[in-house]
């Protein structure tokens, strides 16, 4: 603990508010709330810690607080909080899926489509459906009940849907208003959970048809009653009503929490939601951010209800996400929160193998090899590398890896300007010069490690740049392979040093996929370079030459020899302007 955490800890007020953990970069990693300020924070700075929340203790430098005036204040600030900084270390929702609607357009003529985004134009929308494909069967069993278009412009003639009789045809026809009333009211009864009526109503038409003899109009209600059975009634039913709700139940071990929620839709269970994330606060606190995280997210549409467990405080939830939520005490909601529970429970444990796996590989790999070399956690690692075929098409590559794992969104090319010739060490210096020339004056995060694909020359030109003309003190190394082009050793110090890393162990895996896959981004970026200029020829430098011209040449001349050959009048027989011409023949000299 450094000064400044020691001092501020003294001057931290007995209230609720939300407080902000930085790193030494100044960069904000983890933001909570706290019903007392001054508790919460210091606990951070005494007793012992599990691995995770250690981690976050070992990279705060400093700290800021803001205070509120009650704790669901804390709450909402904590929520902007997180969505303004997107601290690394807090809950952190990333799947940004958005779930489908039915929705019945307010046009003259009609239409049921499926979409995703909801608009104020007077349609109707039914959902959201977390399963789409329940959402695209039900809408493929309206479209046979109800005979809406299905077309999006009215086009000049019937088509098949109409000789199926699931189409009233108004491209032809002239439909009354009252009878697309009577089809929008009855879809409209149907997906607000009616479709029992709906069905009860062709059974009598059928039974009706088939006591007049029509037996072919008995058959259509009786495909149409067999649609609706296949299409809804498959799921079992949770609840006797069809209010729709979500149902929230979590679990919580070892510092880690499960949650997860169940949709339900029109009294059946559609879909369920699962979530696996670290926690830093009591649990009842943590489930709450998730809670407003969740809803905050355009995909989540709040039901009319709620259910949580009994360990969550009601009032702060409906105050935060304003609507109605319940804890049941008995009965079938009971059980369904009961059954999210349980649901945690079983995937916190079936996951906890992997999650130790995973953390192995990454976070603890990348702490051991910040321990071997002597430094800070390198948590954000940057790594170059060049490639070319004798110096042609030169590029070089630059990957990113956070806590050990790639971040393929901060990958960056480039293509080398100012070298000529097969110089790597140049090549090296100049990509190296542009990209943190550009991270200083952008104010971007600097790297806790740069990782060299190559050996000392390449080591110490980096260095150069970096120190001399940049001004940065990087922790840098080199990556060098053996004949059979693996990972061999890890240059670091000052002089370089070989440092001796096992085989076996999992920093020598990480630094081995991060040589394969910057090698692998910087290869493939050659080749695409590479492809672009193969079939670049001399023609395509000369001003008045296009591609049409080119073709016209090369069918006239044969190949670019023959051109060499040629004297002014023949490339003026060949359809050339003068100037083109005599252009052209100047730099076929040279």
């Amino acid at each position: 603990m450094n000064e400044i955490i020691k001092q501020k800890l003294t001057l931290l007020p007995d209230q609720p508010g939300c407080y902000l953990m930085k790193d030494r970069q100044g960069t904000i990693i983890y933001v909570g709330k706290a019903k007392v300020l001054k508790n919460r924070v210091r606990s951070y700075f005494t007793g012992s810690h599990d691995g995770k929340t250690l981690r976050l203790v070992n990279e705060i430098e400093d700290f800021e607080y803001i205070v509120t005036s009650s704790d669901i204040e804390a709450l909402i600030l904590e929520l902007n909080l997180i969505k303004k900084h997107d601290p690394k270390y807090n809950i952190m929702l990333k799947d940004d899926k958005t779930y489908p609607f039915i929705k019945l357009t307010a046009e003259r003529h009609p239409k049921l489509i499926i979409t995703r985004k909801v608009k104020k134009d007077k349609g109707k929308y039914f959902g959201p459906y977390p399963n789409v494909q329940a959402a695209n069967e039900t809408k493929k069993l309206l479209d046979r009940i109800y005979p809406l278009r299905k077309c999006a412009t009215l086009p000049d003639r019937v088509c098949l849907y109409y000789h199926l009789g699931q189409c009233l045809a108004p491209c032809v026809k002239d439909i009354a208003a009252e009878q697309y009333k009577q089809i929008t009211d009855d879809i409209t009864r149907f997906l607000n959970g009616g479709y029992k009526d709906i069905k009860n109503e062709l059974t009598e038409k059928m039974t009706i048809a088939a006591e007049n003899l029509d037996f072919e109009r008995a058959k259509e209600y009786r495909d149409k009653i067999a649609h609706i059975e296949t299409t809804m009634e498959k799921q079992k039913m949770t609840t006797t009503d069809f209010t729709d709700r979500d149902v929230f139940g979590y679990a919580v071990d070892k510092g880690w929490m499960c949650v997860q929620v169940f949709f339900v839709r029109q009294g059946k269970l559609i879909e369920r939601d699962v979530s696996l994330f670290p926690i830093y606060n009591e649990p009842e606190e943590e489930i709450l951010t998730y809670l407003g995280q969740f809803y905050e997210k355009a995909n989540h549409i709040k039901p009319k209800e709620i259910l949580i467990p009994d360990e969550i405080d009601t009032a702060l939830a409906e105050q935060l996400l304003e609507v109605k939520v319940l804890k049941p005490q008995r009965g079938q909601k009971k059980e369904l929160v009961k059954l999210a529970v349980k649901n945690s429970r079983i995937a916190l444990n079936e996951k906890f193998s992997l999650i130790e796996r995973d953390e192995e590989r990454s976070v603890k790999a990348v702490e051991n090899l910040g321990s071997l070399l002597g430094i800070y956690t390198p948590h954000r690692i940057e790594a170059f590398d060049n490639s070319n075929i004798q110096g042609t098409d030169p590029v070089s590559a630059l990957v990113v890896f956070q806590d050990g794992k790639a971040n393929k969104r901060e990958y960056r090319k480039y293509k080398i300007k100012s070298v000529k010739g097969p110089d790597d060490y140049e090549s090296m210096r100049e990509v190296v010069r542009r990209r943190y020339t550009r991270v200083l004056k952008e104010s971007l995060p600097l790297p806790d490690l740069i990782i060299i694909d190559g050996g000392k020359g390449h080591v110490e030109a980096v260095r150069d740049v970096l120190e001399n003309e940049l001004g940065l003190d990087i922790p840098l190394s080199g990556l060098v392979k053996d004949e059979k082009h693996k990972t061999s050793q890890l240059l670091y110090g000052n002089p370089l040093e070989i440092v001796p890393l096992g085989r076996n162990s999992q920093e020598f895996y990480l630094l081995q996929r991060i040589q394969d896959e910057v090698h692998r981004f910087a290869i493939t970026f050659h080749r695409e370079t590479r492809g672009k200029t193969a079939f670049h020829s001399l023609l395509d430098d000369i001003q008045g030459i296009g591609e049409k011209r080119k073709k016209l040449l090369l069918k006239h001349f044969g190949s670019v020899k023959k051109m060499k050959e040629a004297g002014l009048e023949e490339f003026l027989e060949a359809g050339l302007p003068v100037n083109v011409a005599e252009e052209l023949q100047k730099k076929l000299q040279e």
